[in-house]
């Protein structure tokens, strides 16, 4: 049995398989996903449900791009479900390479997506109002990989 194969954002083929968030369920020969749901106790009292849906670059148009934009879907109350954009600009990637010597691995900078993430979670209210787009931002870089240990 061959995999089918997809082309991923630098071009090169990467394998459908199933990433650890998602699990691939075989319902009348068709395939559908059901990822895994996360949840976060905020200092404000809210329970978070998230998943990871996925990353894309940034549109040119965002006033953040070049960045690349993680989307998660996001639930405080169980019935309603919207996406939260976290972005990820390459000048804030760019200055924790400067000032570490290597780049950044992709669990990395998704540690620090996570993390802001979280940040929101903890310090914004009303996340469906006022925390649908985040930034990461040079700093908050820094200081989230540190609290990781990651240097």
């Amino acid at each position: 049995m061959s995999r089918p194969w997809l082309l991923a954002a630098n071009g090169r083929q990467r394998s459908q398989r199933p990433t650890t968030n998602d699990q691939r369920l075989k319902t009348n020969d068709k395939t559908m996903t059901t990822r895994r749901m996360k949840t976060y106790t905020g200092t404000q009292g809210y329970v978070y449900q998230y998943y990871f849906v996925g990353k894309r670059d940034a549109l040119p148009g965002e006033p953040w791009a070049p960045a690349v934009e993680h989307i998660f879907d996001v639930s405080s109350d169980r019935k309603l479900t919207y996406a939260v954009s976290v972005f990820l600009p390459q000048a804030a990637l760019s200055a924790w390479t400067a000032a570490h010597g290597r780049s950044l691995s992709e669990a990395e900078q998704y540690g620090g997506v996570k993390l802001r993430l979280f940040q929101a979670f903890d310090e914004i209210e009303n996340m469906l109002a006022e925390g649908r787009r985040l930034l990461v931002t040079a700093e908050f870089l820094e200081q989230a990989l540190a609290s990781l240990g990651i240097q």
